[in-house]
């Protein structure tokens, strides 16, 4: 039965019953199991011959190149982990469940996906790739069900698929993609399929690995299944592909066969950044084409495919719960007193459930994102609108009403299941109950059900919160969530995977632990992505002991990369930008007592209109200028973080560069040292790029806005010794008009998107200018702060820095000479091709709101390596850094 079971997941309804074999988990099936193959189509779409040729497959491994073989070093192909059978054939304990597994009384066998396949990205570590797929099915409960199979396979990224995955054509002869490919030469490779002997290929291995999924998360109307990937790198690029069979998709455009690409052992990874994927409430989606800059997205993927995708926040807007979902009701009450008395009960919890993962079903099933999702993998750090507009940035009092933390509960749930591919806490908050008990407090893990659970242990995973008004995390939550675990399985994960930093405590309305992210992008490029929306509140980002761990962790993964694979790119994630121009003055007028009479005329005879928000009845924009680093509530928090960072970049010798989103704007700004010091750009550890790249699909402000801003751009000081400001970089208006603003060339009011390669420098060029105390290599003709001598620049010919640099609004090195259409980053033919070890940075500007295709205008600069010598230690010193206090926090 379990048997006849497990083969229906697989190959669909119709197959014999006397088809298997005892030896099916090991390397080679049986001939009964190859004829039951050969006789159908797992799953009804396409030649039965696509998955017949991928079953069965040669398992062999080759045998070692034979002595002065010039191809790279092969290694197979071997995804292991929990619920995985890797190629020794050795059947896992989530392999034995699936052999055992009965049918529940209501099921079919053949899962019908609702979501996925959506593909993360999770780290690298001793040249293996770390990922994971997800994948939403209908129905589940605590009930067991036969689980899902992923099958892989990994080939030279220079071969095309022609026959299902990833099988050349019959006549073993290569089609022209076979050839050079994303600068490697394929054309010299033996052709696997051309001999039928995989020994006699120095590609790596064609067999296939099974995984088999676990559960995450299932409750009556969903069940979440991820599949866990470690994929050993190679010495040249590999494409994975990957098919689970035996499913329905309800989404039609989506299929169960995908790839994504992985770099070489030597190589960065060729990176895409996005922010605001999603449409604020009221915005008219007709007239912006819908998510059209995902078709570029796309197009640019096909030709030179990302291998990594960072989500800045508001991967998706929940803000409807409000408008169209359970919460109109409470947003609707004219009085905001009111509205923060309102209780948060089960059964809105149900409903609040509900909207955010149809919400989340319905968005991540989108084309064209929907395509993206399952063939580039994502790394994501959430913001205000995956819970709702502006969360954390209202009033404390306000924000500790019981639907705020509600709904970040339920947010959280789905953050973590949708974007992380981890089981969420196993109950959220609600304002109803009797029964207590005492809040658990783990650092690294969650309190989860299990599919067996009892009362008793239903009780022991209480809602980790605290009673409206406090903040310890040892006070008594009168609440009872056993409802929440009726009929419901959390997977219980002692392990998060490395890849996360742990904040120090819960947050103060989401009440669970923030969850930064450091991941190695490459041979030389690493992330890290801070998580600043759990933990935020009007008054902080993140708390202080988190920064310490932090920067802890920082420290320890930069170190010890040092001695062997040093990074020199560190490539930092602020949901919100952090060199941008200052608007406190409109903060000063939002606050000011003067407001007053017109808040009070607000809340009683709703004067005012749209100028109020429907939360606190604060004036609208005060969410958002509070939520920005240079808010003058965050000041202190500001200096502290960014000194930090450059503590790291003159330690390390690694060039920081900071990605941001949230404004729906582009624009580039950068910390670096004040002139009068004449550090050169290429050894001055202050320079620091913010790219502002904002939105992917949500509407721009009105130029008017963008112009403010522009205007607002003067020459800040951080410190004594670091000057900030926007540069200039949009030279003209996306399209053929060669027209733009005469006074705004720093902020671009259009959707956009952005992408960063290295520069990778050759083994030809080791022996150039090199800095002795990290080995980097430099241009040896730049001078302090964009000054050149006869060398060549960036942008292919001769550069000429200008001879003196007298503030930021000028270009301060070769990098950002031509800043625009005309720099080599923005032109695809020449990003990231040249060999200096800096990044290419581009950002695609959309050209025609109205144009589905989303076709894009590309503005590029360039990031030079660091070169730290010392020469700014002096400066340094004068200047320690150090925690922000309570008090320090809320200094104007």
């Amino acid at each position: 039965m379990a048997e006849h079971l497990r083969d229906k997941v697989l190959h669909g309804e119709k197959h014999e019953d006397t088809h298997a074999s005892a030896s099916r988990w090991r390397h080679q099936e049986s001939s009964s199991f190859a004829k039951h193959a050969t006789s159908h189509a797992p799953t009804g779409k396409g030649d039965s011959n696509d998955l017949t040729n991928f079953l069965n497959s040669s398992r062999v491994e080759p045998s070692p190149q034979a002595s002065g073989s010039t191809g790279p070093r092969y290694k197979p192909l071997a995804v292991t982990g929990d619920g995985v059978q890797g190629i020794h054939g050795i059947a896992t304990q989530a392999e034995e469940d699936l052999v055992k597994t009965e049918i529940p009384a209501d099921g079919h066998g053949v899962l019908e996906v609702k979501c996925g396949p959506l593909l993360n990205y999770r780290r690298m570590e001793h040249d293996v790739w770390f990922g994971s797929v997800l994948i939403v099915t209908k129905g589940g409960g605590i009930f067991d069900r036969p689980p899902p199979v992923l099958l892989i396979q990994a080939k030279p990224a220079g071969i095309k698929p022609q026959n299902g995955l990833g099988e050349l054509g019959t006549n073993g002869v290569r089609d022209e993609a076979y050839g050079e490919v994303n600068g490697v030469d394929y054309s010299s490779f033996e052709d696997p399929s051309h001999h039928g002997d995989i020994n006699r290929s120095s590609t790596p291995s064609t067999e296939e690995t099974k995984i088999i999924a676990i559960k995450l998360y299932s409750d009556p109307v969903n069940t979440f299944w991820r599949f866990d990937l470690e994929v050993p790198m190679q010495e040249i690029e590999i494409m994975c592909e990957y098919a689970i069979p035996g499913l329905n998709f309800s989404q039609t455009t989506k299929s169960d066969k995908n790839n994504f690409y992985i770099p070489a052992i030597d190589d960065s990874m060729r990176i895409m950044f996005h922010s605001c994927n999603g449409f604020s409430v009221g915005t008219d989606e007709e007239a912006w084409s819908g998510a059209a800059l995902w078709n570029d997205v796309q197009r640019v993927h096909k030709v030179t495919p990302f291998h990594v995708m960072l989500g800045g926040g508001d991967q998706i807007y929940n803000d409807g719960i409000r408008v169209d979902g359970p919460l109109r009701e409470w947003s609707d009450i004219g009085i905001p007193k009111k509205r923060q008395n309102y209780p948060f009960p089960e059964e809105l919890r149900r409903r609040c459930d509900t909207y955010y993962v149809e919400n989340y079903i319905r968005w991540y099933g989108t084309e064209p994102f929907a395509t993206a999702n399952g063939q580039i993998a994502q790394l994501n750090l959430w913001d205000d609108h995956d819970i709702i507009d502006g969360f954390g940035s209202y009033t404390d009092e306000f924000m500790r009403c019981a639907v705020f933390r509600g709904i970040g509960g339920v947010a959280n749930k789905y953050y973590l299941l949708f974007q992380h591919h981890l089981a969420p806490p196993a109950t959220s908050f609600t304002s109803e109950g009797r029964k207590s008990r005492r809040l658990r407090d783990l650092p690294h893990t969650h309190l989860h059900a299990t599919s067996d659970s009892t009362e008793e242990q239903a009780l022991s995973v209480r809602s980790a919160t605290a009673r409206p008004g406090t903040t310890s995390t040892n006070t008594t939550a009168e609440v009872d969530n056993s409802a929440q675990l009726e009929n419901t399985f959390v997977l219980k994960e002692h392990v998060i995977d490395s890849s996360y930093i742990i904040g120090a405590k819960p947050g103060p309305y989401v009440v669970d632990h923030s969850r930064s992210i450091y991941a190695r992008l490459g041979a030389r490029i690493a992330f890290f992505g801070i998580d600043a929306r759990t933990e935020r509140t009007r008054h902080q980002v993140n708390y202080p002991e988190t920064y310490d761990i932090i920067f802890e962790r920082l420290r320890k993964e930069l170190g010890d990369a040092k001695a062997s694979s040093p990074i020199k790119h560190l490539i930092i994630l602020l949901g919100i930008p952090i060199a941008y121009p200052r608007l406190t003055w409109l903060e000063n007028i939002f606050s000011s007592p003067l407001m007053g009479p017109l808040k009070f005329m607000n809340k009683r005879f709703g004067f005012g209109g749209g100028f109020f928000n429907k939360f606190d009845g604060n004036v609208d924009l005060l969410d958002d200028l509070d939520d920005h680093y240079t808010a003058k509530t965050h000041k202190k928090e500001r200096l502290y973080l960014v000194q930090q960072l450059q503590a790291l970049a003159s330690e390390f010798s690694v060039r920081v560069s900071i990605l941001s989103g949230d404004v729906h704007l582009a624009a580039t700004g950068r910390f670096y040292s004040n002139p009068n010091l004449n550090i050169p750009i290429p050894q001055d550890h202050r320079y620091m790029v913010n790219v502002v790249s904002s939105a992917i699909v949500n509407k721009p402000p009105p130029q008017a806005v963008a112009n403010l801003l522009a205007r607002r751009n003067k020459i800040h000081h951080l410190d004594a010794d670091t000057d900030e400001t926007l540069m200039k970089m949009f030279d003209k208006d996306p399209g053929p008009s060669n027209k733009t603003s005469n006074s705004n060339h720093v902020t671009m009011p259009s959707r956009n998107w952005a992408m960063i390669t290295e520069n990778k420098i050759q083994i030809s060029r080791v022996a150039h200018a090199t800095n002795g105390r990290n080995g980097v290599h430099t241009n040896a003709a730049e001078a302090a702060n964009g000054h050149t001598t006869n060398a060549e620049g960036t942008n292919g010919a001769a550069a000429h820095g200008p001879t003196t640099v007298k503030d930021g609004h000028a270009c301060l090195h070769i990098g950002e000479v031509d800043a625009g259409t005309k720099h080599k980053a923005a032109d695809s033919t020449r990003h990231g091709k040249d060999e200096d070890g800096g990044l290419d940075i581009c950002i695609r500007v959309e050209i025609d709101q109205h144009d589905n295709a989303g076709k894009t205008q590309g503005y590029g600069l360039s990031v030079p390596l660091l070169a730290y010598n010392g020469a700014a230690d002096l400066h340094m010193s004068k200047h320690g850094v150090r925690h922000p206090t309570a008090d320090e926090s809320t200094d104007a």
